[in-house]
């Protein structure tokens, strides 16, 4: 295939990022089983267009993170997805993360190409495509055609995992009920998770379950950081 040559003063932008070197570590239960089912099998020899979507933080951009690298997909990312060469982008399967943010060409003429062969996109946002507005008509048949598969908020295994994980990028070892602990009183979220083991982290003191509940209730063994 022929590529057309970018101008000059065009931005090139790299079409894969850097991506997870596998499925280890991510948790599969109630709460992505569905999606992280729909991915394994897709796209199959027939392609075209699926998207996932859920709150923020539920794991919605990690899940795309790791089919892109199983298929080889082109990853973009929001409103960059305008400034690549769709030439570049047929016949090859895309990731398109933060879909919403995409003009509504840009994004008709995506989906158009995924139904070409060797094609195929997922998006990734926080509401199904079928209640993004649009005034293309066109662009909204085919929103509504895609098919859709939802990722619910982390559930407890999950979010004690995305705990797990921070913690250990940290080295840290808490005590054994920190995490259960905090399961019951922080937002389901990878943010809340991050943010809740990056706070106790600055204390530099043991991760016991008082300084957990400290932190999360702002009480007094948590010091300056919360004043």
């Amino acid at each position: 295939m022929t590529t057309r040559p970018s101008p000059p003063d065009q931005m090139r932008l790299p079409l894969q990022r850097d991506l997870p070197e596998g499925a280890e570590g991510f948790v599969v239960s109630d709460s992505n089983r569905a999606a992280h089912e729909a991915l394994a099998a897709w796209p199959g020899l027939i392609g075209g267009v699926l998207a996932l979507y859920g709150p923020e933080g539920a794991g919605k951009s990690r899940l795309g993170q790791l089919w892109a690298e199983r298929v080889g997909a082109v990853a973009l990312h929001g409103a960059e997805a305008a400034l690549i060469d769709p030439l570049e982008l047929e016949g090859r399967p895309v990731l398109l993360d933060r879909a919403r943010d995409v003009d509504d060409e840009t994004l008709f003429h995506l989906i158009n190409l995924a139904q070409a062969p060797g094609g195929a996109m997922l998006l990734v946002s926080r509401e199904p495509p079928s209640a993004w507005k649009t005034d293309l008509p066109d662009l909204r048949s085919r929103l509504d055609a895609v098919r859709t598969v939802a990722v619910e908020a982390p559930d407890d295994a999950v979010l004690a995992a995305m705990l797990e994980a921070r913690f250990a990028e940290r080295g840290i070892r808490p005590a054994k009920d920190v995490v259960p602990y905090l399961l019951r009183r922080i937002d389901r979220s990878a943010a809340a998770a991050g943010a809740v083991v990056e706070r106790l982290d600055a204390l530099h003191r043991p991760v016991t379950r008082a300084l957990a509940r400290a932190v999360v209730e702002g009480g007094e063994e948590s010091g300056e950081l919360f004043e």
